[in-house]
């Protein structure tokens, strides 16, 4: 892995002194079907021609390639020696002239981790399907290139492949004479790039559109899946979002999709959620729903094909000159997924779940001791790889929420516009980007950028109130805090909300907000004079509407109306952002993991938004597994346990909140009434009204059986029977792993750890499966092979592998301060291990520390 790399400064270096006019490139796939034998690995040919300048004629420079073989290497007409310029990763190119022309004739590998060409081979009927993911920095392994941002260049490529396929790239394609050609690209990153091949299910539809000068716009659309999971795709949705989404950013970016064609592949073993490679946007195939699901999972699919659109623009339109940017893409594309959603799909609730879900994802990774600034420091691409995170993403995205709340909504998108046209087809870096703002808003941004995206960490906000005698409110003040390693106080945009209980005769109660202010909250206390006079409340919301990015805490008054009345709260935003502050309340450990589950227990059955309650399952789930404390652990999941029982029979029959229910009872299954009453589900000599227990559902009740013993082998190996699918396959691995026994978790530590023969699908499930909290016990000895093993696999594995294995491995479960212990020393001594290495060991163990601390806080509360 180390060899792979490339700084931050070589690709400045080479950026100055090159500039790409084009690339051919021709594949040979046929290789991906037949028999394969030896101990080489199944290659592909792969011939690269690149044109391009040299500033210093004379100058020496190198081309990026990682492949098992190169064939011929020829510079400006000249054959060099394949072993004596290539090592294995870089291809050295000496004595360049002003124009070059660079071949390079190679045997490519096919990939089983998901980077670069990846290859499947379906369990279900052996068809073989091939697709293409390279961000970071994978085209090399595909293709010799110049593997960095700003090295635009356009492509055309060719593709040969087994009868009967079919081939898909960035541009139009037809076949000619046993070929795939594909139109000429425009100017795109060589991460861009895509090619996808195989008998893949494909639909078609078109998009068109009147432009603003009467000319008219049409787009072809495609989307596609593997032929087994053609009868579960409902490309009727895919499309009517996809249009929705087209027509949305039609309208507020006025510039027009640049890149012809726009197809949507769901493929097979895919890392990411998805990929936007112009006119070629990848997704894992996941989003191709086997089951029943709830609106949240529609939703989530809508929100990342909204986001992969807006990348056409933020990232592919224009892209970053280098990863410290990486934000210019991504926060954009994470906000305007979000703002697209609302805007113009059915999903008009869309902020909640952004306030609720990828709000926690910015809040844990902003406490991590691997926060950093959105616009961060990225020296190389391990660093680059790692900071595709919930900082560069959410965080990012609710700081530009916020910024169009301080600058506007007009004057945000008419900097958008005007970032586009300058910038089209070009890379840029922060300054770019806030000039156009400033022009368009009127305002300095300078300081904006300065507090919101070159500083790391989050603040939180807290009411303070005094009374007059009169009961009515005499003074309210919001005092900013700030952690002490990241001691920034930023200037935040809030509205308090003011909240009260009301009963009308007969009917329940409600929390209802009787009292709204906008204020500027500066420093570390802000008084809202707005609000002097008002009658008292029984609750202050001080992000009310979610309009800033900071940890809402509560004042004791507030607390105790949410404890008799969060579930009575009638705004359904305001009772998120409720339910989120006490959630990082719980992780923060202000607040008792057993007061957390004594809420969701009091007030779950009563959330409305199925987004919301399948993420407070989540994170009672995770307060009773870390948080709790270990001798009241068992209690706090029956707890759980038996208010999911309940739930599961609610009179909403075939209802998302039963399925919601009945899938976290399978999670917090741990009792034998609980695992019979699965087992009965399966069997069907007990059914429940409405609930269709399909193939997903029936997996999903499995995991916990054969985690605690009840479904054996046997059992196991006749559900793949009943569901021999690429799907099931997983599901299968998954269940196996968790089965409660020393050596099956010798087993799946040497296949993970000692071997590399899975792919990466199956490397996650064989983790996922490992590691079960119930296990502790079972689980402990493999803390010490952890540490002994991890430097090596970061060594010897591809980047995605070992990032799977460094997080899924670490030994969560043993919470103890000798694990803790464990992990510091080898920090300690290991001090030169790749930075990216240690960065997930102390992410790990800082999640490790808040989980031992939230311990002796639940622990504490016992005591009083």
């Amino acid at each position: 892995m180390p060899g792979e790399n490339l700084t931050r400064d070589e690709a400045r270096e080479r950026a100055a002194l090159l500039s790409v006019d084009g690339y051919e490139v021709s594949l040979d796939l046929r290789s991906a079907v037949g028999e394969h034998s030896g101990g080489e690995p199944r290659a592909f040919r792969s011939v690269t021609t690149v044109r391009f300048r040299c500033a210093e004629p004379g100058a020496s420079s190198f081309a990026d390639l990682i492949a098992p073989a190169v064939t011929a290497v020829s510079l400006n007409g000249r054959d060099l020696d394949p072993g004596q310029v290539f090592d294995g990763s870089r291809i050295l190119l000496e004595d360049l002239a002003a124009e070059n022309e660079l071949v390079v004739d190679a045997q490519c590998a096919y990939s089983r981790t998901g980077e670069g060409m990846h290859r499947f081979v379906d369990p279900e009927d052996g068809e073989v399907y091939l697709y293409t993911q390279y961000e970071p920095a994978d085209s090399r392994r595909v293709f010799a290139g110049f593997e960095q941002p700003d090295l635009k260049a356009p492509y055309r490529f060719e593709v040969r492949a087994p009868e009967g396929w079919t081939v898909w790239s960035n541009g139009a394609g037809e076949l000619a004479d046993g070929v795939w050609r594909f139109a000429e690209t425009k100017p795109i990153s060589t991460y861009i790039t895509c090619v996808v091949a195989g008998p893949y299910h494909y639909v078609t539809d078109s998009y068109e559109r009147v432009l603003g000068d009467g000319t008219r716009l049409e787009i072809p659309l495609g989307a596609m899946c593997r032929k087994g999971l053609a009868p579960h795709f409902d490309a009727d949705d895919v499309f009517l979002v996809t249009k929705q989404g087209l027509d949305f950013f039609h309208d507020h970016f006025d510039y027009p999709y640049p890149f012809g064609k726009y197809d949507q592949a769901f493929v097979p073993e895919y890392n990411l959620g998805a990929m936007e490679n112009p006119g070629m946007v990848t997704f894992r195939e996941e989003f191709i729903f086997r089951g029943k699901v709830t609106r949240a999972s529609y939703e989530g699919r809508a929100n990342v094909i909204l986001h992969e659109m807006a990348h056409m623009w933020f990232g592919d339109l224009v892209t970053m000159e280098w990863w410290d940017d990486l934000w210019l893409k991504e926060s954009f594309a994470d906000f305007m997924g979000a703002f697209s959603l609302v805007g113009a799909t059915r999903f008009t609730d869309g902020w909640i779940t952004f306030a609720n879900r990828r709000k926690a994802w910015a809040y844990r990774a902003d406490q991590l001791p691997s926060t950093h600034p959105i616009t961060a420091d990225i020296r190389d691409l391990q660093d680059a790889k790692l900071n595709f995170d919930g900082i560069t993403y959410a965080k990012g995205a609710s700081v530009l929420k916020q910024l169009v709340a301080y600058v506007g909504q007009d004057a945000f998108l008419e900097g958008a516009r005007r970032y586009f046209k300058r910038h089209a087809y070009g890379n840029t870096r922060l300054g770019d980007l806030l000039s156009v703002l400033e022009e368009t808003s009127g305002r300095d941004m300078a300081a904006w950028s300065r507090a919101w995206l070159q500083t790391a960490g989050v603040n939180s906000l807290t009411p303070q109130v005094l009374l007059r005698e009169d009961g009515r409110i005499d003074e309210l003040a919001i005092v900013q805090e700030a952690a002490e390693s990241h001691p920034e106080l930023r200037p935040h945009r809030v509205a308090v909300g003011l909240y009260r209980r009301t009963e009308d005769a007969g009917g329940p109660p409600a929390l209802e907000r009787y009292a709204r202010a906008e204020t500027d909250v500066e420093g570390a206390r802000t008084v809202v004079a707005e609000l002097a006079g008002a009658e008292a409340p029984d609750l202050v919301l001080v992000n009310d509407d979610d309009l800033t990015y900071c940890k809402t805490r509560f004042d004791e008054t507030s607390l105790a109306a949410l404890r008799r009345d969060l579930g009575h709260m009638t705004d359904p935003l305001a009772r998120a952002l409720c339910w989120s502050a006490l959630w990082n309340m719980t992780r923060d450990a202000l607040l008792p993991a057993r007061e957390f589950i004594g809420l969701v227990v009091k007030f779950a059955g009563r959330e409305t938004d199925i987004g919301v309650l399948q993420m407070l399952h989540a994170w009672a789930e995770s307060a009773a597994v870390h948080y709790t404390a270990a001798e009241r652990r068992a209690e706090a999941g029956r707890e759980l346990c038996q208010v999911a029982s309940i739930q599961m029979y609610s009179p909403d029959a075939g209802s998302e909140h039963q399925l919601a229910w009945a899938r976290f009872f399978a999670r917090v299954a741990d009792v034998p009434a609980a695992f019979e009453l699965l087992t009965s589900l399966l069997d069907g000599t007990v059914t429940l009204p409405g609930l269709e227990v399909d193939q997903e559902l029936r997996w999903a009740f499995l995991e916990p059986l054969a985690a605690h013993g009840v479904a054996d082998e046997k059992r196991l190996d006749a559900e793949l029977a009943r569901d021999d699918t690429a799907s099931g396959k997983r599901h299968h691995v998954r269940c196996l792993a968790a089965r409660p026994s020393a050596a099956v978790k010798a087993q799946c530590w040497a296949q993970v750890v000692e071997s590399d023969a899975l792919s990466n699908a199956l490397v996650e499930a064989t983790i996922s499966g490992f590691a079960q909290a119930s296990q502790r016990e079972l689980l402990a000895p493999y803390a010490e092979k952890y540490f002994a093993a991890i430097e090596r696999v970061w060594t010897e594995r591809s980047i995605q592998i070992g990032m799977d294995v460094v997080r899924g491995l670490f030994p969560s479960f043993q919470d103890s301060r000798a694990t803790l212990d464990a992990t510091d020393a080898w920090l300690t001594s290991h001090e030169d291990a790749a930075p990216a290495l240690r960065r997930l060991v102390l992410e790990s163990r800082d999640d490790l520390a808040r989980a031992l601390r939230g311990q002796a806080c639940d622990a504490a509360a016992a005591d009083r």
